[in-house]
């Protein structure tokens, strides 16, 4: 099978999306002649579409879209008579599209939610739960390419090219930094609560960095919310709250030499492009699933029992008591590790 034609089908969440890029990548590499498409949800879609490894890609508008839009998509789908269709999400939302896109082979890994595997007819079985906190997300993705004979070991992202006009703009942006200073970002915002740091813990980190770096801070634009906060009465920080979209946000990353972040699609993408060195700080979620993993990447996970508990929303009667027990004094000393700098 030379040239088949393969759908993954991965809808949502950014920094998921991100984790199913090395499959996408081994695939492409195992059939560079195939056709290989991809459905995704809007708020997920940004690089995915335009990315060089895929011919197609289907976009899902969550909220607008309705059943109009996705009853034409499968439609489109079941057209193309894909020989593969593969759900890496495994709910019950990928599951459907993988029963309705009359694809001859429909793969699913085994232990997927929601009954979604009801929809395959091929089920690989691993012995990793889908949830099992010990083992990277990434890697279980790319147990479908060892099914298909594909490289499960090389683990590379492939983004879609970004434009002049971002790289641009993010050297705009950064016009004012210190050449003769090394670049920190610190990217701490994310949507989950559980996953967030003290302000207290940032705050001692800037203060501490402040005059050695060059210091960077990414996130929403309300000023009144945690950047506010966070940032309040330092001087010399270039604030890019809001300025930026998420290929100048790709771009900004580019030229650091270091993200400070937690568990967030920030991280991710920064990882993706394998630019700057990384630390991830982790609460709720896992490290060893989800961080970003190589010689340069470094991750902090919380120090009590419950960390990781993988919930949105802590049910402890400490609300959210493994947050502080990740000092700015660790952080701070894994920075100086990195970037050789005196403790």
């Amino acid at each position: 099978m030379d040239k088949p034609k393969i759908l993954i089908i991965r809808r949502s969440a950014l920094g998921d999306t991100i984790h199913t890029l090395p499959l996408a990548k081994s695939l492409r590499e195992k059939f560079p002649n195939a056709q290989i498409d991809w459905i995704v949800e809007d708020k997920a879609e940004k690089f995915i579409t335009n990315n060089p490894l895929l011919d197609k890609v289907y976009v899902i508008h969550k909220k607008t879209g309705g059943f109009a839009e996705f009853k034409q998509i499968i439609k489109q789908i079941r057209a193309q008579k894909y020989d593969i269709a593969i759900d890496t999400q495994q709910l019950l939302k990928s599951g459907v599209i993988l029963g309705l896109s009359g694809a001859k082979r429909k793969i699913t890994l085994s232990d997927g939610r929601e009954f979604s595997w009801i929809f395959a007819n091929e089920i690989i079985k691993t012995n990793r739960k889908q949830f099992d906190i010990n083992y990277h997300v990434v890697k279980r993705n790319l147990e479908i390419a060892k099914y298909l004979g594909a490289d499960e070991e090389k683990i590379e992202f492939t983004l879609p090219n970004t434009s002049e006009n971002d790289k641009n703009k993010a050297k705009d942006l950064l016009n004012k930094i210190d050449p003769n200073l090394k670049s920190v970002i610190i990217s701490p915002e994310t949507t989950w609560d559980n996953k967030h740091w003290t302000v207290d813990g940032w705050r001692k980190v800037i203060e501490n960095l402040s005059g050695k770096v060059n210091l960077v801070y990414t996130g929403t634009s309300d000023e009144n919310g945690l950047s506010g906060k966070i940032l309040q009465g330092f001087d010399g920080i270039i604030n890019l709250s809001g300025k930026t979209n998420l290929f100048e946000l790709e771009e900004v990353f580019k030229l650091a030499n270091l993200v400070i972040s937690v568990d967030s699609g920030s991280a991710h993408v920064a990882w993706a492009t394998g630019v700057p060195a990384i630390i991830t700080l982790f609460f709720a979620t896992s490290s060893k699933r989800t961080a970003p993993f190589g010689e340069k990447y470094f991750s902090i996970q919380a120090e009590t029992p419950c960390s990781p508990c993988m919930k949105r929303k802590c049910k402890n009667k400490i609300i959210n008591e493994c947050v502080p027990t990740i000092s700015p004094e660790k952080v701070i000393s894994t920075v100086n590790e990195i970037l050789k700098f005196d403790r």
